[in-house]
């Protein structure tokens, strides 16, 4: 039932990303000043962890005064554990087209079954980059 929660929150947040990431494009077509970015991206949060999606037992004033001002997400679709859920968050795609399989990344030259995600893989740390942010 845990790893189900887990699931359902990174999911939200991969969401997130791909929405802020189209967000910080729009913005930037429309002006010339940059934007802050923040990204939240918690670990270990179920979906019902805050207030605004039902907690009765938790306070989360902060998180649910974002969720009022910002954008609530209800359904997403991410990985259980920790390497394959961040890999989306930095490139937008699946965790296994960039050779994110498994909950532990390895050594670059390692030849175990630990993965590293493919050089190639463009992020979004490169991607703002090019666009002045620092």
């Amino acid at each position: 039932m845990r790893q189900l929660f887990d699931c359902r929150i990174i999911r939200i947040f991969s969401v997130l990303l791909a929405t802020a990431y189209v967000s910080v494009n729009i913005a930037f077509a429309e002006t010339t000043a940059q934007p802050n970015v923040v990204i939240f991206f918690t670990d270990d949060q179920g979906t019902l962890d805050a207030n605004c999606y039902g907690s009765k037992d938790l306070y989360t004033p902060h998180i649910d005064k974002l969720a009022q001002n910002g954008v609530r997400f209800t359904q997403a679709y991410a990985h259980t554990v920790c390497c394959p859920a961040r890999a989306p968050m930095l490139t937008g795609r699946h965790p296994q087209r960039g050779g994110i399989n498994t909950w532990a990344q390895g050594k670059i030259n390692d030849d175990s079954r630990r993965a590293n995600m493919f050089q190639s893989e463009i992020t979004l740390a490169e991607v703002l980059r090019d666009a002045g942010y620092k």
